[in-house]
């Protein structure tokens, strides 16, 4: 599960975008030496040192430009910062400080947020080049050349430094993201968990324009709810507004230790919402499908086991999956959802034993050997347990090659047999002897 979001912001052209690709280890904002290219935030996963997060690249920020684009651009790198627990503003040690330089670093001391000053183009270092950005008056710059990486471990460290004093901080609680399209019954049914109207309820598409936390007990124990706005197709959303509701919404599923994802069962799982579940399966986090509206729904003694079967179809990707159906119109059956969240949540928390992992791997390889391919045959020789939410399994093998996806899956498969991890993605990586 990720610590938590790392943005990086700077004016144009600085290699914000050379940085981002480098640390997630593979090529996704596109580079070009001209300013404007990212012109859209980009969200990916990395890890350094044991410690996993996730990092937004933004477009360049020229504050003083009232071109459209810019604004938009701008617009879109305020939210990166909102949503984010660190900043790394990205300057250029080649080209020196510009007045673009001053006006981003006055922005983000209004954000009151963790800000990293690096100076990038960095090749030889010299303190001489670092001198003048002690003036932005946001403490020591850390030089770096993205491109070739020198310096990218040390922002690293102090990043994630940082991200573990936000976490010592955050509200204690499980906490719930509900998500789902727009108008499916996201808002009705937190105000019926909460027990009191807090969000705005009609029955407009889009009346919720943000993720907000709401800390609460129940039963006893603490939770933290986030409700947010609808995620509807990229080509329907029409309005700024509307889009930085989706990308928050985006981000209420990384930050969240459980997703309720609420389906309208009057329309049935739709192809958009089987891109939301999907974006959740992604992230690894345990996940409840909460099929509202059960009680528009015509019914008789089959009718639900005819929706589970439908579900399992469309759901093939993710078959671990818990359902619930509820109406949080009229609350039928809205309270069962705490016991369910418990439940998936503790099976992504749970730990195996690694002397009755590699019993139960070693028994299940012996009675059903993986095909051999040219000549030769997959040998698993030792099984961990490495992390939880999700639970992710290291096995130790003789070459990473002779993993067929099949037979991931069946291995998969045994140690859902053998433990309870429904409701909850399970990962298995592979790690050739001697490999790290």
């Amino acid at each position: 599960m990720s610590n938590g979001l790392i943005a990086i912001v700077g004016r144009p052209n600085v290699g914000k975008s050379t940085f981002f690709n480098r640390i997630v280890g593979r090529k996704i904002s596109i580079t070009e030496d001209r300013p404007g290219v990212t012109r859209d935030r980009l969200y990916a996963d990395g890890e350094w040192r044991g410690k996993s997060f996730s990092v937004v690249d933004t477009g360049g920020i020229e504050m003083r430009s009232e071109d459209t684009m810019w604004k938009e651009i701008k617009k879109q790198a305020e939210v990166a910062i909102e949503t984010a627990q660190v900043i790394l503003f990205f300057t250029d040690g080649k080209e020196g400080l510009t007045a673009s330089d001053y006006d981003v670093a006055e922005m983000l001391r209004r954000s009151k947020k963790p800000v990293i000053l690096v100076v990038n183009k960095i090749d030889e270092y010299s303190e001489d080049k670092l001198f003048e950005f002690y003036s932005l008056g946001l403490g020591e710059p850390y030089p770096v050349s993205a491109e070739h990486g020198t310096g990218v471990g040390d922002v690293l460290d102090e990043a994630v430094s940082w991200l573990d004093k936000g976490a010592a901080t955050e509200s204690k609680g499980i906490k719930i993201a509900v998500v789902g399209k727009p108008n499916a019954g996201k808002s009705s049914l937190v105000n019926k968990l909460l027990g009191f109207e807090r969000s705005i309820v009609t029955d407009i598409a889009g009346t919720t324009r943000d993720a907000i936390d709401t800390e609460f007990t129940y039963g006893g124990k603490d939770y933290v709810l986030i409700d947010t706005a609808g995620i509807r197709k990229k080509s329907k959303v029409e309005d700024d507004v509307e889009y930085y509701s989706v990308l928050r919404a985006f981000d209420a599923v990384r930050r969240a230790d459980v997703c309720l994802l609420v389906v309208d069962c009057t329309q049935g799982l739709t192809e958009q919402d089987t891109k939301i579940i999907g974006y959740v399966h992604e992230q690894g986090k345990p996940s409840v499908i909460v099929m509202n509206k059960w009680d528009l729904v015509e019914k008789d003694t089959h009718t639900i086991n005819e929706f589970e079967k439908k579900l399992k179809e469309d759901l093939k990707f993710m078959d671990y999956f818990k359902s619930i159906y509820i109406s949080a119109k009229t609350g039928q059956r809205a309270e069962k959802i705490f016991s369910i969240i418990d439940e998936v949540y503790e099976h992504s928390n749970f730990r195996v034993p690694t002397g009755v992992l590699n019993d139960i791997i070693s028994d299940v390889i012996r009675t059903n050997e993986p095909p051999s391919y040219n000549g030769r045959r997959l040998k698993v020789y030792y099984s961990s347990q490495v992390a939880v939410a999700p639970p992710t399994f290291v096995l130790k093998v003789n070459s990473n090659d002779l993993m067929h996806f099949s037979y991931e899956r069946f291995l998969e498969n045994t140690i859902r047999k053998n433990f309870d991890f429904s409701g909850t993605p399970v990962k298995i990586i592979t790690r050739e002897n001697g490999e790290e």
